[in-house]
């Protein structure tokens, strides 16, 4: 099998206007998407923007990158919408047949931009969400003839034409008109704020985690994926490790910047690089990945196509290797006792991610 190329890429804009833009990665400009069968696509609503009602082909999980805003949700079989307050570090999972629009108020200071990532295994094109709109020029009763939409409607058909030509936009617009706001109920189960989550992992000096899962958001076992919100602290380390349930990770890193190393069979090391802000890349299966942050440190989030995903570290206090005997250890390194008992001796407090060494 040909090496796939693991550099980490800008998502190209596919559709947008004075409301606001939609992004996607391709999997021809990232061909992990395809192997993976995993979609990444990035919204970005102005004021006013407002991305028109619609379903995907894909489950998903939504992060907001930035700014505020609402998301209306409309679960299979359910009678009435949720509409969800929305913020930065918000973390939703949306599954199959789910139906959604999303809006920023026409006072908002910033963009509101959410991230999505999601399984497109049972996609029409693996490694690409495929949206069906409701409305606008690409809506899905602009491909019906005006007698069905009557019909289904019970509207005269001069009034079904004209409601179905009435926007003519698609994807993204800009209103005036004033939209429903979140209720704190709607919110229940359907969002988890990941900046104010309690913490899974901190370390002092390396870096925090939280974990989307089963448990502080249920419907991400519906979608089938888990996620984690991870920041490391200026030029720390985050352990090397790969997941050992046969997943795939999708990391996009949110801010700051930061070398990465990724390793696959024969020891062979497939990713070297520096990745900024912006970027996605995707980890193989059972491949070890290692990063170290920049200066500024370094944020990413990421999915991992289980919902509750399992690691193993390769070094640290829960590393592997502090599991195996010491003789075991000493014959696969082919090193004296000495050296053995040395390299037991480090990290004992240290867990998965590393604080820069001191400068003394």
């Amino acid at each position: 099998m040909a090496a796939v190329d693991l550099t980490p890429k800008q998502p190209r804009k596919a559709y947008g206007g004075e409301g606001g833009s939609y992004y996607e990665w391709s999997p021809a400009d990232l061909p992990m998407l395809g192997v993976a069968s995993i979609g990444a696509a990035k919204l970005s609503l102005a004021a006013g923007g407002l991305a028109l009602p619609s379903y995907s082909d894909s489950a998903k999980v939504a992060y907001v990158l930035q700014g505020t805003g609402t998301c209306g949700i409309v679960l299979p079989e359910a009678t009435k919408e949720k509409v969800v307050a929305v913020k930065e570090g918000d973390a939703l999972a949306l599954p199959f047949g789910v139906l959604t629009w999303w809006h920023n108020a026409p006072t908002a200071s910033t963009d509101l931009t959410v991230l999505f990532l999601g399984d497109t295994s049972k996609g029409h094109k693996p490694g690409q969400f495929t949206n069906f709109q409701l409305t606008g020029s690409t809506g899905i009763f602009t491909g019906l003839t005006t007698e069905f939409v009557s019909r289904a409607w019970d509207l005269p058909e001069a009034d079904a034409a004209k409601l179905v030509s009435s926007q003519p936009a698609s994807g993204i617009v800009k209103t005036s008109i004033a939209l429903p706001t979140g209720s704190p109920k709607d919110r229940e189960g359907m969002a988890l704020n990941c900046l104010e989550a309690p913490l899974d992992v901190d370390i002092p000096g390396g870096g925090r985690v939280v974990v989307l899962n089963t448990v502080n958001l249920p419907l991400v076992k519906d979608v089938g994926l888990g996620a984690d919100l991870v920041r490391i602290d200026a030029h720390s380390m985050c352990s090397p490790g790969f997941s050992c349930d046969s997943a795939y990770q999708v990391t996009y890193i949110v801010r700051g910047s930061g070398r990465v190393q990724v390793v696959g069979p024969d020891g062979k090391r497939v990713l070297e690089t520096r990745a900024e802000g912006g970027v996605l890349f995707i980890v193989p299966r059972f491949h070890v990945v290692s990063k170290i942050a920049d200066a500024s440190g370094m944020e990413w989030f990421s999915i991992i196509t289980t919902p509750n995903p399992i690691f193993s570290h390769l070094a640290g206090k829960t590393s592997v290797w502090k599991a195996v005997s010491a003789e075991v250890l000493q014959a696969s390194f082919n090193t004296t006792p000495e050296m053995e008992q040395l390299f037991r001796s480090k990290r004992l407090d240290s867990e998965i991610f590393f604080a820069p060494p001191s400068s003394n």
